[in-house]
């Protein structure tokens, strides 16, 4: 699993970037404190979220519907009010400031066009609205034009184009204003998975070369690795882990993030000797114990190897299932009366059949222990 593209993939023939200052980076900082939000008496939106969010970073906030992702992005937008805490960015104590006056602009999922009217003007309508002069706003909207690769299509009606072109629409409109921070609520889940996948790396190297700062909301795991400089898990209107999308995914800090960044492999620590573990698959040496009561085995990290084969976190199993994805296979193992799974790499090796009979491998470093 790699960390989120970085500077040096981005398209070198691409449109020259739009710069931004060192004012204008160090004013995108975001802090949050305490901030509490609950609709009604019963529905706690947010219960008590502390967070800071650099300048120029691609920053995700991650979880399952209902977890407060959504409602914090909008505080931010200033489309909600908080209960209760404090926002600032840039240092600027904005929580009270209206939405038209905060500098933050937003992407929605809908993308919020105005089918009827041409490119161009829906670009210029943010502008128009703002009163700048049309010498101005003409200049403005022929950049950021250029800058997202719209140009041929700037006279073109929204309800003539595709999905990915509205969605470049969408981002463009944003940009043009030029606003200190980005926010953007699920802008690619409407989209088909080839599309998503494309814009994700085409939206991606947009917010490097302007060294934005982006807060991006998604349900999606996968894009958030791909995407962020670093993620935000929330559950429960509560930041359940901080950190870049590597520590994330191989390093969570309890059962929720474990198993919402897809990993099925917990297993309960019953008993525990210095670094060896009593686990219902055996007993397991452990590089870095601590004192967690769950054992967390990443599928990646496992080794089949044929027959019975003796040795440290050597453990006996059967295939019990196979599925072939092309690159790799995904694997379903029956080891001492339970079920285990693991991901191989098909490249140059000897993939085993159901019902076949294999030892399961994993290095002690690869193992980890986490909270409930």
């Amino acid at each position: 699993m790699s960390d989120a593209i970085t500077t040096d993939t981005a398209d070198k023939t691409a449109p020259t970037s739009v710069p931004q200052d060192t004012a204008r980076r160090d004013a995108s900082s975001i802090a949050l404190q305490g901030l509490h939000k609950r609709f009604g008496r019963d529905t706690v939106a947010l219960a008590g979220v502390d967070l800071d969010i650099r300048p120029g970073e691609f920053f995700t906030l991650l979880g399952p519907s209902g977890c407060g992702k959504t409602t914090l992005l909008r505080i931010l937008a200033g489309l909600e009010e908080a209960d209760k805490g404090q926002l600032a960015i840039g240092g600027r104590d904005i929580t009270e400031v209206p939405p038209h006056q905060r500098s933050v602009n937003t992407v929605f999922q809908s993308y919020a066009l105005f089918p009827h009217l041409s490119v161009r003007d829906n670009l210029a309508f943010g502008l128009k609205m703002r009163g700048l002069p049309v010498g101005e706003r003409n200049a403005r909207v022929a950049k950021i034009a250029a800058f997202i690769q719209l140009g041929d299509l700037i006279d073109r009606r929204v309800d003539q184009l595709s999905g990915g072109q509205r969605q470049r629409i969408a981002l463009a409109r944003a940009l043009v204003c030029e606003p200190d921070v980005l926010l953007l609520d699920e802008p690619l889940s409407a989209l088909d998975a080839g599309l998503r996948s494309q814009l994700q790396v085409e939206l991606l190297r947009v917010q490097k070369r302007l060294g934005m700062t982006f807060v991006f909301v998604t349900h999606d795991q996968q894009e958030a690795m791909v995407m962020s400089d670093r993620i935000a898990v929330l559950n429960g209107g509560l930041i359940q882990q901080v950190g870049p999308p590597r520590e994330v995914y191989e390093h969570p800090v309890n059962a929720f993030v474990a198993r919402f960044m897809g990993h099925d492999n917990l297993f309960p620590v019953i008993a525990r000797n210095g670094e060896t573990l009593t686990t219902p698959l055996g007993e397991l040496h452990v590089a870095n114990p601590g004192d967690g009561a769950l054992l967390l085995i990443r599928p990646e990290t496992l080794d089949l190897l044929p027959g019975d084969v003796e040795g440290v976190n050597h453990l006996p199993a059967r295939v019990i299932e196979r599925l072939y994805r092309g690159s790799h296979a995904e694997y379903r193992l029956a080891i001492a009366g339970t079920t285990l799974q693991a991901t191989l790499n098909n490249r140059g090796r000897h993939l085993p059949e159901v019902d076949e009979r294999v030892t399961v491998a994993v290095a002690a470093d690869d193992l980890v222990t986490l909270a409930e």
